[in-house]
């Protein structure tokens, strides 16, 4: 079943569409038993649009009333994982606001979204594959577990289009991740880093071949499906307070604003 907007309780089903339609969209929604598996539809250009985080937000915090739902898997229908934000979209948006005012909304969904990753009480999975890039890093940082293909090409390429790292508040998420030294040096030189290296610092639990993901995925939502509800939603919060207290000058509030000040320049 596919479907992109906004779900009725108990239900993964919009109630304007009747049984058995496919509904197009940016997210493409598969209910497995406890298992949640949604698939990213990439814009052209294998990039997050505005549109699937608005919907992936509301998917995960429709979630709070779905407690026997214990993992969500989070992977991409396109050719890579992504690519990182929809710059056009935000370009058009300045174009038809350029106070910046709609552009600073628009940015700040990014934050909700990574938000909603860290704090919901299922277990996130990223499943990766490709390009995992800006943004698409960003997502995959604040998902509790992550396995990449040995193909996947990772890249924080901010610093060389002009632009302060500020999507999501992933920066704090990453050092907490991966430690504030790697971080640094691949911040700043912009460099492309392959899949063993994201093992090597953190940034990856597990690296396979391609063929390889939808098992070393099923490795993990197995057992997770017979886990209590109960005891993975407080370790997940447990593991969350200790991640906001090594984050105690978090600045992700001030992301949009940073962001779109240099957009609006």
């Amino acid at each position: 079943m596919t479907t992109s907007h906004i779900f009725a309780a108990g239900s993964l089903r919009p109630p304007s569409v009747p049984p058995g339609d496919a509904v197009p969209g940016p997210l493409g929604i598969r209910e497995d038993g406890p298992v949640l598996r949604v698939d990213l539809n990439p814009n052209g250009g294998n990039s997050i649009g505005i549109a699937a985080i608005g919907e992936l937000t509301a998917l995960i915090d429709h979630l709070h009333d779905r407690p026997e739902v214990r993992a969500l898997v989070l992977s991409s229908s396109g050719r890579d994982f992504c690519l990182g934000a929809d710059r056009d979209e935000y370009r058009t948006i300045l174009e038809a606001d350029p106070t910046g005012a709609s552009l600073r909304r628009a940015v700040d969904t990014a934050r909700r979204l990574c938000q909603a990753l860290e704090s919901t009480h299922v277990v996130t999975v990223a499943r990766l594959h490709g390009g995992v890039v800006g943004a698409g890093l960003a997502v995959a940082s604040f998902c509790d577990l992550r396995v990449g293909a040995d193909d996947c090409r990772f890249r924080m390429p901010e610093v060389a289009v002009g632009l302060a790292p500020a999507w999501g508040g992933a920066l704090g998420r990453l050092i907490a991740e991966a430690g504030a030294s790697r971080i640094r040096e691949l911040m700043l030189t912009c460099e492309n880093f392959d899949a063993q290296t994201a093992r090597q610092i953190g940034l990856l639990h597990k690296v396979v071949p391609r063929d390889g993901l939808d098992d070393a995925v099923d490795a993990w939502t197995g057992p997770l499906a017979r886990r209590s509800a109960e005891a993975l939603a407080l370790t997940k919060s447990m593991f969350a307070g200790y991640a906001r207290a090594h984050r105690t000058s978090d600045t992700s509030l001030l992301d949009a604003h940073l962001l779109a000040a240099r957009l609006t320049r």
